[in-house]
């Protein structure tokens, strides 16, 4: 049986009421009420209170907030178990994504441990789990590689250059590029946090971040693809180095090493069948079997007892220090050459970051502080740049499994550090033997998640045309520059396309509603009616210098008056109409001169054609439009330029009768109005209303009218 919708009512009476009105009624505050004079907020900000010093501790270190209340009954056991989950899924992909970075595996590992302990003191999300990260580590390696070839590193047999690599030489300064890209990185984001600048992460929108995403995964894979096949391609930089590098990839496949491949096959297959197997039991598991672990494990053990490396050449992780790295100083030499790749470094983890922890901060109802998750990161980062880590960020399968093992707190971070920890001093070593083609399978299948971003392409060609252009833009070329570069360029045109929607918003008439105050397109809607004689004109973005001139032509053609053309008009008609006066001044005087000298009538009566003309031409000059109503609702802010260019909309269309009026402004923007200059004498409060409807009310009334035409019965 149909549910009959009900409908409720309300009515309205009073006054209409213009900003002054308003603002009587209101009693709305001063400037000087609400902006104290910049001596006083300093000594306020200054003033040291207990509660305002208990604050700002708690807000500088967030682990004093949640700490103290944290119950080892009801948060002890589920922080334990997700901790333990997540610390095994720290081993392999810290191992693998070391790779990424052209590092050895083992600091991929001190890079797990330090930043996590780290964020622990000063993050503000409860769910994401620092470390290793993908796209970060892609970025890192392209410095290192960039700064660190092999070619830099071949070794001399005294005479000549051999085409054998020092490897040790070589990684050794790889990580000290890494540091200290990771040590500037993270200053770079404390000092943005501090600064207040944690908004720079709405910036990189959705369908930019996913596409960067997505193009950079496709950097993971050709970057793995030389440990999957057993080949040794060419290092190329700058543009186009992707192609260029998987073009010799498969000029070398024909060298590819058999049993590395199959090592890679084998592993895939085995990680493949482990993760749907998760999938299929996914309801019924209290935690995912950890497919890399157990990959791992298995593959090296398999390659211990069959000699892989030695016996079939298949490469191996090689020598894993146990203990713990001691921390150094980075070389701020290197500083100068990596700028640019750290500030690419702290913006990308940031927004991974505040991306992820709103989003589990929105799940189960606490708040995330921007500004103070740049702290966080960044000191995460400076510090673990101290002991050879590279840059962190979260990573969403190690937070989803946090979060979805029972997680509660980041007392996790501190059971998945100890997992991590015990590694490095006591188990390291055992992965010796571990086939570096098994760590890139693991990278290669992880990724998997990254490249059904692809479909991202057919959902917003059906949503929205500029964040596929967004979404294009960023994927090409980032696939088609470094990391960085692309970051620079997509962030560049992200940025255009805001420009490009402000200078182009949608202009609109707008009509009213039957039966009702409200008012809407008139080109959109059908049963909407325009006011005779009013034009109620609307932007649908507000207006600035870069579209206050654009604002002004719309104003034109949507009003259909053309100001210039009929101003000139106007006074060539006002000129005809003084000269016919003194015409007929002339005449009048002539005629009078007759009358006395002659009794006969005149030829120049009073009846003539011509003072006929000139009586038409004596009354006001009028239009068919008597009124015009800028509706400012859309509007967040105004400035100089835009408070000039509505001014003078003012002043033109009083040339020609027509009266401006302005409605729905904040309170914000009356105030920056009063500040730019833009009231004078004749431009009071008076010439703005609270509402469309107000000045609506007010100008039919201004003109005679009482209520609106055809509307009667209707509207109050």
């Amino acid at each position: 049986m149909a549910v009959r919708q009900r409908f409720l009512k309300y009515r309205v009476e009073r006054e209409v009421l213009d900003e002054q009105k308003l603002e009587e009624v209101a009693q709305r505050k001063t400037y000087s009420d609400t902006h104290r004079p910049i001596r006083e907020r300093f000594k306020g900000s200054i003033k040291c209170t207990v509660p305002r010093l208990k604050k700002a501790l708690v807000s500088i270190f967030p682990i004093l907030y949640w700490l103290p209340k944290y119950s080892i009954w009801d948060y002890g056991m589920p922080d334990l178990i997700s901790g333990i989950s997540v610390g095994i899924m720290h081993l392999p992909q810290g191992m693998a994504y070391a790779l990424l970075a052209s590092l050895p595996p083992v600091f991929g590992l001190y890079t797990s441990l330090y930043p996590a302990l780290i964020y622990i003191f000063f993050g503000t999300s409860r769910h994401i789990s620092i470390g290793t990260f993908t796209v970060l580590s892609i970025m890192v390696g392209s410095v290192t590689e960039r700064l660190g070839p092999n070619v830099d590193f071949l070794k001399s047999n005294g005479t000549n250059v051999t085409g054998e690599v020092d490897t040790d030489s070589r990684d050794a300064y790889r990580v000290q590029v890494a540091a200290a890209t990771t040590v500037l990185g993270g200053l770079i984001q404390v000092v943005l946090g501090l600064v207040r600048f944690g908004f720079v992460g709405t910036y990189l929108s959705e369908p930019l971040v996913r596409a960067y995403t997505t193009a950079a995964a496709a950097h993971a894979v050709v970057a793995q693809l030389k440990y999957m096949f057993g080949v040794s391609p060419a290092r190329f930089s700058g543009p186009l180095a992707l192609v260029y590098t998987l073009m010799d990839i498969c000029s070398s496949l024909p060298q590819t090493h058999v049993p590395t491949l199959v090592v890679s096959i084998v592993s895939i297959v085995i990680l493949i069948a482990t993760k749907e197997f998760n999938s299929f039991l996914n309801p019924k598991l209290p935690v995912p079997i950890p497919a890399e672990l157990i990959t791992i494990v298995a593959a090296t053990l398999i390659s211990s007892y069959t000699c892989l490396n030695s016996s079939y050449m298949v490469s191996v992780v090689g020598d894993i220090p146990s203990g713990l790295s001691s921390p150094r100083i980075p070389d701020v030499s290197l500083f100068g050459k990596v700028i640019g790749d750290a500030f690419a470094l702290a913006i990308v983890g940031y927004a991974i970051s505040i991306s992820l922890g709103k989003t589990f901060a929105l799940k189960h109802g606490y708040k995330v502080d921007s500004n103070q998750e740049l702290v966080a990161l960044g000191l995460s980062n400076t510090v673990g740049g101290f002991f050879q880590c590279y840059s962190v960020c979260p990573s969403m399968s190690r937070s989803l499994i946090q979060e979805t093992t029972g997680g509660k707190t980041q007392m996790a971070a501190v059971a998945s550090a100890l997992i991590v920890l015990v590694t490095i001093l006591k188990l390291g070593p055992l992965f010796q033997e571990l086939p570096k083609a098994v760590l890139s399978s693991i990278v290669f299948v992880n990724l998997k998640g990254m490249f059904k971003q692809h479909s991202d392409i057919v959902t917003l060609w059906k949503s929205s045309k500029t964040d596929l252009a967004v979404w294009i833009v960023t994927w090409v070329s980032t696939l088609l520059f470094n990391t960085d570069l692309g970051l620079a360029a997509s962030i560049v045109f992200a940025l255009l396309t805001v420009i490009f929607r402000t200078q182009t918003p949608t202009y609109s008439v707008l009509g009213n509603v039957p039966g009702t105050e409200l008012y809407v397109d008139i080109e959109t809607h059908r049963d909407v009616r325009q006011i005779p004689g009013i034009t109620i004109f609307r932007s649908s973005s507000t207006v600035y210098f870069a579209n206050a001139e654009l604002y002004l032509e719309a104003l034109k053609e949507k009003s259909g008056l053309d100001i210039s053309k009929m101003i000139i008009y106007k006074r060539r008609q006002e000129a005809k109409q003084k000269r016919r006066e003194k015409r007929a001044e002339r005449r009048a005087k002539r005629q009078e001169k007759r009358e006395e000298e002659a009794s006969q009538d005149s030829p120049w009566d009073s009846t003539g054609r011509d003072d006929d003309v000139v009586e038409k031409s004596l009354g006001k000059w009028t239009w068919d439009i008597h009124s015009i109503i800028i509706d400012l609702s859309t509007a967040n802010f105004i400035d100089t330029v835009a408070t000039k260019t509505i001014k003078n909309i003012f002043q033109d269309f009083s040339e020609i009768d027509v009266d401006v009026y302005i409605a729905g402004c904040q309170a914000s923007v009356v105030e920056q109005l009063e500040v730019g200059g833009f009231f004078s004498e004749s431009l009071t409060k008076r010439r703005l209303f609270a509402t469309v409807h107000d000045a609506v009310l007010y100008c039919l009334n201004h003109r005679g009218a009482t209520t609106l035409p055809g509307y009667e019965s209707s509207i109050v």
